[in-house]
């Protein structure tokens, strides 16, 4: 009898389970819900953007930030920015394989740009700007024959410019600017409509685009620049050679006196000159050297102690503890911050630039960044990024009415944020020693940056002349130092 029983109900619990295995099949969240699960589990920090994506939510189109075809409900879009999602954007992005636009700029997203995005061969805009990626360009990119906007500007990039996106024909626009790219800019395919814009503040690319000749392996130009009567003549070179010596004597004579000249009008102005007129010319004018970090600055040492000359006091746009600050400003238009610290000792040199290579080390998104600077020999001058919305104290006492409760909280956000990497996630660690609200600066957005950390004065006990370098940064007394004179 239950044998029976059973052979009844058999073909019906067979008929439940079918219908339970169906509806978690519909209720089974779609592949591209998966890549985006996976691309979200690759995020390790964030303002909570993705907290409502969920894996039991069938349709990652109602996520937010997603957005989908209506008829086939593939993802299409995606755009994170401003959300500071931090974490390397995970590979399976590549999945996604009708995504049109990829927007994630202005975020802390590290690590290399995944090679599966030449997967998305539908992809008609890709914005990942203002993030910390680094690696290589990744060369699958030139698979994308619909791809129309590329922007992956203000990044740590290395390595060379693919030449395979040199076939994109549809590329409008193209920004690689301010990364550490080296090598010839590729000259084929739609490089070729490209101009200097596109690749400011990669120190090492050259290229017709950017007006820098590229070097062939021996270290010349890769352009012969020898003209042909010279190359094939040598007899005229021996026939010439004696007046030419007696030319290029006298030349080197003639330049020698007109040296001497210029030093004894130098050494007479800064004697007898007046200070209401003085400018860095007197600070460059007995030889300088120009140090740069990062390649951030496209521009010849020539081309900045050149603009070094001109300023003076009109340019003077702050006055610290730690010297004058003048804006800087070249003739492409971009605008930079000068800082001239006056030389105190014999020992400055060595101290100070061990500690400006640390410092020219450290790009983070809440720090004033450190681009290089002029080593002359009575100053330091060192060159910043200019930040359009001048210190938080002139913000809090000049201009109050624009700082709401919000815009307080996000400068306070920001200002911690750069303490905490300084304190915490740097390496070395930097202590910040000075801060207070003229050390904290804001951009024309009222995003704050932490200004002048390492940069704590050389303090010197007068009785023992012991300077001490503790965390990165020198001029650091301990407290018991302080109050008993002893150091521990």
């Amino acid at each position: 009898m239950g044998i029976c029983l059973m052979k009844r109900q058999w073909p019906w619990l067979l008929h439940v389970l079918v219908f339970f295995i169906l509806i978690n099949r519909i209720r089974a969240i779609s592949p591209d819900g998966e890549a985006l699960l996976s691309f979200r589990i690759a995020i390790v920090s964030s303002d909570g953007f993705l907290s409502q994506w969920r894996p039991e939510d069938p349709d990652p189109c109602k996520w937010k930030g997603v957005t989908c075809d209506s008829k086939t409900k593939r993802v299409t879009t995606l755009s994170l920015t401003n959300h500071k999602l931090s974490g390397p954007i995970s590979p399976d992005i590549g999945k996604l394989e009708h995504l049109r636009l990829l927007m994630l700029h202005n975020n802390n997203f590290y690590g290399a740009i995944p090679s599966e995005l030449g997967n998305c061969t539908e992809l008609q805009g890709i914005y990942l700007q203002g993030n910390y990626l680094s690696g290589l360009i990744p060369s699958e990119l030139g698979n994308l024959t619909s791809l129309q906007n590329l922007d992956i500007s203000s990044n740590s990039l290395s390595g060379s410019i693919p030449p395979s996106l040199g076939k994109l024909d549809k590329l409008v626009t193209f920004n690689v600017s301010n990364n550490f790219l080296v090598g010839p800019i590729p000259s084929q395919g739609v490089f070729s409509n490209y101009t200097l814009s596109s690749f400011v503040g990669n120190r090492d690319l050259c290229g017709k685009q950017i007006n820098v000749a590229c070097k062939d392996d021996s270290g010349g130009a890769t352009t012969n620049s020898q003209s042909p009567t010279s190359a094939q003549n040598p007899a005229g070179k021996k026939k010439y050679s004696g007046r030419l010596l007696i030319s290029a004597s006298a030349t080197v004579g003639a330049l020698l006196l007109v040296a001497l000249m210029c030093f004894w009008g130098c050494f007479l102005y800064k004697k007898f000159g007046k200070n209401e007129g003085r400018t860095l010319a007197m600070d460059v004018s007995g030889g300088a050297s120009i140090v740069m970090f990062h390649g951030d600055l496209p521009y010849t040492s020539k081309d900045i102690i050149k603009k070094l000359e001109t300023l003076n006091e009109e340019h003077v746009i702050g006055t610290g503890g730690f010297g004058t600050v003048y804006k800087l400003a070249m003739d492409d238009g971009n605008v930079f911050a000068l800082k001239r610290i006056v030389k105190m000792n014999e020992g400055f040199d060595r101290f100070f630039e061990r500690e400006l290579e640390i410092l020219g080390s450290i790009k983070h998104r809440y720090l004033v960044n450190l681009r290089g600077y002029c080593n002359s020999p009575t100053s330091k001058l060192l060159i910043y990024d200019f930040l359009a919305g001048g210190s938080l104290d002139e913000a809090l006492h000049e201009r109050s009415e624009q700082l709401d409760w919000e815009a307080r909280l996000n400068i306070i956000m920001g200002a911690a944020k750069g303490l905490a990497y300084l304190h915490h996630d740097c390496s070395p660690r930097i202590i910040h020693r000075d801060i207070k609200s003229s050390n904290i600066l804001l951009d024309s957005n009222l995003e704050a940056r932490v200004s002048d950390f390492g940069l704590a004065k050389l303090l010197e006990d007068e009785e023992s002349h012991i300077t001490t370098i503790v965390a990165g940064t020198f001029g650091y007394l301990a407290p018991e130092y302080m109050a008993s004179g002893r150091a521990t």
